[in-house]
């Protein structure tokens, strides 16, 4: 479970509610949240909940560009020592923003660089565009599909694939074994990144949750989804056990029960 998905609260409230769901454990999404920039804190997190942190995901947002440090460059190095240091095996981070021209004239080289030095993946994330007047336009160089440059390891964000209008199972294709991260969410189409509860949406969800299991892949599956509208914190806990409930049916881990059925395609 993402801990963006228990926002706006903070990242301990996302370790006590997976650790109360039975989620495996959590992607720590690093914010404006102080204790998810304290890889000390979510240590301590961690051992208190009885969840471990399996992926750090680097402050790559509008919001988060002073975290850690203003160079884009810094802030990715800092995920890459986060996650050795809580044990994760994953980083995801987003392409570089067009105007990060130094940061993405050596991006691809710096991924590897990472990578081959720490055993850490760094998994980079297909993104979209802004939709505005019948147009587009992307935020992201060389652009918002990680396959255009190619990487050994690639995050698939099931709703970052609805709003940008990306045929989601063709783009599981091209990322072919090197889809390591699979951010389990929906959404409806519209130009904008709504996290929807898996089910809820247009997404192929249930088919590329399938095709992953298929695969044998060693790589991780973690709901990312938005229940900043829940009313409390019972719809927000019944939001993330139904995501839970329809992961784990679509990636077999068990036979579907009566609990499955509104979740079922």
């Amino acid at each position: 479970m993402s801990t963006a998905s228990v926002w706006p609260q903070s990242a301990t409230a996302g370790f006590r509610l997976a650790a109360e769901l039975g989620y495996d454990g959590v992607e720590v999404m690093v914010w404006a949240d102080p204790i998810s920039q304290d890889p000390a804190a979510l240590g301590r997190r961690s051992r208190q909940t009885g969840v471990p942190v399996l992926a750090v995901h680097a402050p790559c947002l509008l919001i988060t560009q002073r975290i850690w440090s203003p160079r884009p460059e810094e802030r990715l190095r800092r995920s890459v020592l986060a996650a050795q240091d809580l044990g994760a095996s994953t980083v995801v981070v987003h392409p570089p923003f067009r105007w990060q021209k130094r940061y993405a004239e050596g991006f691809v080289e710096l991924v590897a660089e990472l990578e081959d030095s720490s055993g850490i993946a760094v998994a980079v994330e297909n993104m979209f565009p802004v939709r505005r007047f019948g147009g587009e336009l992307s935020a992201f160089h060389p652009s918002i599909d990680p396959t255009d440059v190619g990487h050994r390891n690639y995050t698939l964000d099931l709703s970052h694939t609805a709003a940008a209008g990306v045929d989601a199972v063709e783009l599981a294709r091209r990322m072919g074994a090197n889809l390591t991260h699979l951010h389990l969410a929906d959404g409806t189409g519209a130009p904008r990144d709504e996290h929807l509860v898996p089910g809820r949406g247009t997404q192929p969800c249930a088919e590329v949750c399938a095709s992953v299991a298929a695969a044998g892949s060693t790589g991780q599956v973690v709901v990312e989804i938005n229940t900043r509208r829940a009313r409390g914190q019972a719809e927000r806990a019944e939001d993330l056990r139904e995501a839970l409930r329809f992961a784990r049916l679509h990636l077999g881990q068990r036979p579907p029960t009566a609990d499955d059925r509104t979740t079922a395609p």
